[in-house]
């Protein structure tokens, strides 16, 4: 019970790796606010939940969505003390040249404005109780980390992610405000999996491209979930600014040594795959 009566706010919180992180949460004692643009999938995860938690509909990139959803969690429980800034959408696989500025813009104001509003209302209102101590940790991603010709703007919106991050950390940790970020490898969710359940690199060859990396296999949501309560807990009480890769070793492989798969592939079908041949 390392996060006993703590409160805690979960964004994107309906399914995946929010549900996730909130049911671990909950089980370690902290009073839960479910966060998720679906209200109705929120309240389903919320009274599920082995603790005390509510849910709020609330589209994460819009500035008074998240003074509401953060209004919510101050009259049920008077207090915020812990943050996991989750929400995210995987957006278009279109390559560079025929992505849709509309399509970029969309995952750009979801990934990247939501966790700067996110911070921000968790800033103001840590200040608001006369600068009590909290902690937030960011959801970055393995893309955050290295890069890919498809998915431009998840990409990129997760690499902005680890900037916010770093940013509000430095602000944060003289005030007592620990910012960390967890960095998920290949997890099945739903939501990334619908989003591209037949196309290569998306839901339906995530078993096959996990089991490439060092652990061979894909992570669960509740292995992610592990990790962010590690941070958002006093166990991690001398961590901040920092990067937590949970992705099976995929990070660290070398493909250009032998052992890390140099020569295992066709380059020319990597080429075509880039030209969208």
């Amino acid at each position: 019970m390392r996060l006993n009566d703590r409160v805690a706010i979960v964004t994107g919180a309906a399914g995946g790796l929010g549900a996730a992180s909130a049911r671990r949460l909950s089980e370690e004692g902290a009073r839960v606010v479910a966060v998720d643009v679906d209200g109705e999938r929120a309240a389903r995860v919320a009274a599920e939940l082995p603790g005390e938690a509510i849910a709020v509909a609330a589209d994460v990139s819009d500035e008074r969505a998240v003074e509401r959803y953060m209004a919510a969690a101050l009259e049920r429980f008077g207090r915020v003390d812990l943050h996991h800034l989750n929400a995210g959408i995987p957006g278009s696989f279109a390559p560079l040249p025929e992505m849709a500025l509309a399509d970029f813009e969309r995952v750009m104001a979801i990934n990247v404005t939501g966790v700067f509003l996110g911070l921000r209302a968790g800033f103001r209102q840590f200040r608001a109780q006369s600068g009590a101590p909290g902690a937030v940790v960011v959801t970055a991603s393995i893309a955050s980390l290295r890069a890919a010709a498809d998915l431009v703007a998840y990409h990129t919106s997760k690499h902005g992610v680890l900037g916010l991050m770093r940013t509000a950390a430095m602000y944060g940790a003289p005030l007592g405000i620990r910012v960390n970020a967890v960095a998920p490898g290949i997890v099945p969710t739903p939501l990334f999996a619908a989003a591209g359940e037949a196309q290569t690199g998306g839901g339906g060859d995530m078993a096959r491209r996990a089991s490439t990396a060092p652990m061979r296999r894909a992570g669960r949501p509740e292995e992610i979930a592990a990790v962010v309560a590690f941070l958002l807990s006093e166990d991690a009480s001398y961590m901040a600014g920092e990067v937590v890769s949970v992705d099976g070793g995929a990070t660290v492989v070398s493909t250009v040594r032998p052992s890390g798969g140099a020569g295992l592939w066709d380059p020319a079908v990597v080429d075509g795959y880039t030209r969208g041949a």
